[in-house]
């Protein structure tokens, strides 16, 4: 561990990051998509990659075979350990040395024991869905899973890393799967969004609860229920759906043009080759509506129709009421193209000027406020409806009862985009007027730099290194704070080439200099999401 380190030179406050001010031609960027090993034992010093079985590769940075990894800080030392979960999808494929379970951008190879008739019916068997739960990892009760976006999730041991045991959400909830990005609230109830089948057979949003920890030692999965269905614009073309809002009384979900078809979906399997990328389809004159329903009691707002232009949402910031207003803020990218047809690993491991030229073709992202009145009167068509006086972004109701939403950009720059955002969430979460978002600066979709961005001021501080590759930043408040920001950043850093090319980097959340860090001497995986557990 190294501590009290000078302040980095890249370190800097900026009004906004404009041009890329980093070029990467050497592509040290190649080194964090490449697949790694698990460790046997912790050795000194979130889920992750295998990006080929066999000779078979995976296509798509969604697709490498899950991996849980840790920096355990304890007594003044500092360990670092990681393993392959052992899902379905990851034993099958080792014990067979191929794909066995068709992933999000990469197809199953059929077995090739197995003659073309024996493959065919095989492919009419049902669908097979993927269980590597490469996404993130989060508390339910007193357990921990490890999750993707189908309805499997995986209960692993946080100190161990062992893989327990394997759960089906479809025998809990009438859900065909849930986001990794839940809301908990502080007493460890659960909040999350999926698809199902609602009304008439036409596809709907379940919003699910999940209780906290059960005095009678139950699992709190057996007590989970869905509170409020919302219904889709499109009825077997639901929206793809990674992450929603929650206030102290809302929920917020926003709908967006990227669509997954229904009807390729259920026959993707019987074409050999299809994937999950391939049911997805971008309806090009929706825009983006969003949804508004109460937490208690639960209850879809079917009066308040909000509507704005096409863009594509991943990540939520921070959702806040305020005088009769709810203020949502996003990670956006514009339009209605499919952002993550541009993250497949043929693209992201090229050159970088062929970086360049591919973000180039990609939507543009932007930090977006959007403004959602509660209140609305007929007698006010045509007016902004939001008053509230620190903001810019519009409501305006037109004669057909929809509100037309405009937004206030928080932060834009040349394919510079502002993700994996992270807030202080026991503080803010929900709370009226936060301040200050962190995330990770994705420089052409190339995770170089880390951001500090004043929501209100939209000033914003950079840490950045030469060749140094971070994850999402992990907010860490100091104990006892009372100051919004006080507090550390973590993050997991690639710096490819270096002696020791993988460490934890540790930051003053306030003004974004590095007070530690703790080396290994072994290369670590792009990292998507994680957590700190104390």
């Amino acid at each position: 561990m190294k501590g009290n380190m000078k302040e980095r030179k890249m370190q800097r406050k900026e009004e906004g990051l404009g041009e890329a001010r980093v070029e990467h031609p050497a592509a040290g960027y190649k080194k964090i998509f490449e697949t790694v090993e698990e460790l046997n034992e912790p050795i000194p010093a979130e889920i992750k990659g295998l990006f080929e079985v066999g000779d078979e590769p995976f296509h798509h940075l969604f697709d490498g075979q899950a991996m849980i990894h840790k920096f355990d800080l304890k007594d003044g030392q500092v360990t670092y350990y990681r393993k392959f979960i052992k899902t379905d999808a990851y034993v099958r494929a080792m014990t067979e040395n191929r794909i066995v379970i068709t992933e999000f951008g990469t197809a199953a190879y059929p077995d090739p024991c197995k003659n073309i008739f024996s493959r065919f019916f095989t492919y009419f068997r049902g669908i097979e869905v993927t269980d590597n739960c490469m996404v993130n990892i989060y508390p339910v009760g007193e357990d921990f899973y490890a999750v993707t976006e189908t309805n499997f999730i995986t209960k692993v041991d946080p100190d161990s890393l062992e893989t327990l045991k394997r759960v089906d959400l479809c025998k809990y909830l009438s859900v065909n799967g849930l986001t990794a990005h839940p809301h908990i609230e502080a007493d460890g109830t659960v909040y999350n969004i999926g698809n199902c089948f609602g009304k008439n057979l036409s596809l709907a949003y379940n919003i699910v609860k999940i209780p906290p920890a059960q005095k009678d030692g139950s699992d709190p999965l057996e007590k989970s229920q869905v509170v409020v269905q919302l219904p889709s614009s499109e009825r077997l073309k639901p929206s793809y759906v990674h992450s929603f809002g929650m206030t102290d009384n809302h929920f917020v979900f926003v709908e967006q043009p990227v669509k997954i078809n229904l009807l390729k979906f259920l026959s993707a399997w019987s074409v050999r080759g299809a994937t999950y990328m391939d049911c997805f389809e971008s309806n090009e004159s929706m825009g983006t509506w969003f949804h508004l329903a109460t937490k208690d009691p639960a209850e879809y707002l079917s009066s308040h129709k909000f509507r704005t232009s096409a863009f594509n949402i991943f990540h939520h910031i921070n959702a806040y009421e305020d005088e009769g207003f709810i203020v949502v803020d996003l990670c956006t990218w514009k339009g209605h193209d499919f952002v993550y047809d541009y993250l497949y690993l043929a693209n992201i491991k090229q050159e970088w000027e062929e970086v360049k030229k591919a973000a180039m073709r990609a939507p543009q992202p932007e930090v977006r406020r959007y403004v959602l009145p509660l209140d609305i009167h007929k007698e006010e068509q045509g007016k902004n409806l939001v008053s509230l006086p620190y903001t810019t972004a519009t409501a305006v109701l037109n004669s057909d009862g929809t509100i037309w939403l405009e937004p206030e950009v928080l932060f834009s720059g040349p394919r510079q985009a502002f993700e994996f955002p992270q807030i202080n969430y026991s503080l803010c979460s929900g709370k009226k007027k936060y301040s200050f978002a962190y995330g990770l600066g994705l420089n052409h979709f190339i995770p170089d730099r880390i951001v500090k961005l004043n929501v209100q001021t939209k000033e914003t501080l950079v840490w950045q290194e030469e060749d140094c590759y971070p994850s999402e930043p992990l907010f860490v408040p100091t104990p006892g704070a009372t100051e919004e920001d006080d507090g550390v950043l973590l993050s997991i850093v690639v710096k490819p080439g270096a002696e020791r090319p993988g460490f934890l980097l540790v930051l003053d959340a306030m003004k974004l200099t590095e007070l530690a860090r703790a080396e290994v001497n072994i290369i670590i995986p792009v990292t998507l999401h994680g957590l700190y557990k104390p």
